[in-house]
């Protein structure tokens, strides 16, 4: 079996980051056992492999954990350092190798910790890891921060088993520094691209985590969302994301933006894959009170849930307000419509959320005063191992070095939230009681008692928009924020393309729904099928 080379500094232009950027390993792939996925288009040996397959192999030594970390590893500087350059990586761990190798002697010592042990994860670069990874948000400003302990959902993975391959690139701050930013470019890692049409945007802000799923950069990928930044992602790269009830996972250790929306959640290429990770990944922490309330509703196992008859049966409404923004669209909705009911589903159509006109204006006050009051928080919780301690610093750090961080777009929405004051302000309490009235009350629960509904279901988003940082995202349509603000769960699930770029569907629905949420989505994906690996074409074929 071959070996990787060991890890060691680039000497591109990442080298002013301290020698965080991805290690030379040579671009052999190992030769694994024969029995892994393949296609047509891409020979990598370990294409749209899931968990259980890899723990299949590794339970019958097929495969090794090491040899899956050196697959992967080759594989990221293959495809994503070099070939397409998807940019999806921003560091690699460089004890990846050692963590695989323990984790094979302890599989030969009978002492499996989970059922991700062995398994590479790649994790979004504002998910605190106090190893010899860094933790910066994409940006400069912190890369000399050091976490003194492990964000709570990595001591998970951790005690798992799981192998944390490296950190993927984001949007950076999550995409929240810049009314007029473009996902997936951090003034840390560049740009990162879309593997089916490079030229196309990956959406934010998990955009790395996204990408390295679809790319087959490794097993699985955790993301973070406040609004939109785990699903939209998912749908524009074609793979399945779950944003979770807030306090289903922990947000301790997580880079904030906002305590009323943000949650980290499982990015995948199946949902049972995601139904793994999220079983891992949920889990009562002493440091996040949002958790206290999720350990009530948790399930020790999510795989249990998945049916692939479970839409037999099943209400569903259609939010048809979120419909009809592009005809390509609407063609891959309706046949989505016709395999849910051909599946048994009963779909209630039209479903209207009131008032969600009404709720843009809201959440953006309440996501100013959020961002200040929670950056400055964790950045108190660094203390002397953070180069800047509040979002003051950030925005001065930024004006010092604006050659690397503002080339193409400044920080405006930093400013609005430094100018907001405490979260006792009137403003603050009568937006977020706003937010929740118009999600909660009067949107999501209303609606789906009134037609007594399992889940509402919209597109996620459009197509993929061309990258441009001269003028920053154009998406078409969207369908995320009714759950974000609520804090309430979604899953986006593939059906289909347009013109070889990966739409999504959206399922929602009220709090702690992720079970019914992850049957009615396996049960489309396993009658559709739709999830293809991206062909790396340098643009969008039009013919």
């Amino acid at each position: 079996m071959a070996k990787a080379q060991p890890l060691t500094p680039s000497t591109s232009r990442r080298q002013f980051l301290g020698g965080t950027c991805l290690a030379a390993l040579g671009s052999a792939i190992p030769a694994l056992a024969k029995g892994a996925p393949k296609t047509q288009d891409d020979p990598f040996e370990l294409n749209e492999v899931t968990i259980s397959q890899l723990q299949d192999g590794m339970q019958t030594g097929k495969y090794t954990a090491r040899a899956l970390v050196e697959a992967y590893l080759a594989r990221i500087e293959k495809i994503d350092r070099h070939g397409p350059a998807l940019n999806s990586v921003i560091e690699l761990n460089p004890d990846a190798l050692a963590l695989a190798t323990e984790a094979d002697r302890q599989r030969t010592d009978k002492r499996v910790s989970g059922p991700l042990h062995g398994i590479p994860v790649l994790i979004k670069d504002n998910i605190d890891t106090a190893d010899r990874m860094h933790t910066t948000a994409g940006s400069l400003a912190l890369i000399e921060a050091k976490p003194s302990k492990d964000a709570f959902l990595v001591s998970k993975l951790r005690q798992a088993g799981a192998i944390i391959l490296g950190k993927s690139n984001l949007s950076e701050w999550a995409n929240i520094r810049c009314s007029y930013s473009t996902s997936g470019w951090s003034g840390r890692g560049g740009q990162t691209k879309n593997p089916y049409a490079l030229d196309r945007n990956p959406c934010g802000s998990s955009s790395g985590s996204a990408v390295a799923v679809a790319a087959n950069l490794c097993a699985v990928a955790v993301g973070t969302e406040t609004d939109g930044s785990i699903v939209s992602p998912a749908s524009a790269n074609g793979i399945v994301g779950l944003k979770p009830t807030v306090g289903l996972i922990s947000r301790s250790g997580i880079i904030p933006i906002s305590h009323s929306q943000d949650t980290a959640g499982p990015m995948a290429r199946t949902v049972r894959d995601a139904a793994i990770l999220l079983s891992v990944l949920a889990g009562k922490d002493p440091e996040d009170s949002a958790t206290s309330d999720g350990a009530f509703h948790q399930e020790l196992d999510y795989t249990t849930q998945l049916d692939a008859k479970g839409l037999k049966g099943a209400r569903i409404g259609l939010v048809r307000s979120f419909f009809g923004f592009h005809d390509h669209v609407e063609v891959v909705m309706t046949k989505a419509l016709q395999v849910l009911k051909d599946q048994g589903a009963e779909l209630i159509d039209p479903v209207e959320i009131s008032n969600m006109d009404k709720v843009n204006e809201a959440e953006q006050t309440v996501l100013h005063y959020e961002l200040k009051a929670d950056m400055n928080a964790y950045l108190a919780r660094l203390g002397k191992n953070a180069p800047v301690h509040s979002l003051k610093e950030i925005i001065d750090f930024n004006l010092r070095n604006k050659d690397k961080e503002m080339i193409y777009f400044g920080q405006d929405t930093f400013e609005k939230a430094e100018a907001k004051g405490p979260l006792t302000s009137f403003e603050y309490q009568e937006a977020l009681a706003r937010c929740r009235r118009l999600t909660r009350t009067d949107g999501i629960d209303a609606a789906m008692e009134k037609h007594k509904l399992d889940a509402l279901i919209a597109p996620t988003l459009g197509p993929a928009s061309v990258i441009d940082w001269i003028n920053g995202d154009r998406w078409l349509g969207g369908s995320s924020t009714p759950a974000a603000v609520a804090g309430y769960p979604s899953i986006s699930i593939p059906a289909g393309e347009v013109f070889g770029l990966p739409v999504g569907l959206l399922f929602f629905g009220r709090a702690w729904s992720e079970s019914t949420l992850l049957r009615l989505g396996y049960a489309f994906e396993q009658a559709t099928k739709h999830r293809t690996s991206p062909k790396f074409l340098p643009t969008v074929r039009l013919s």
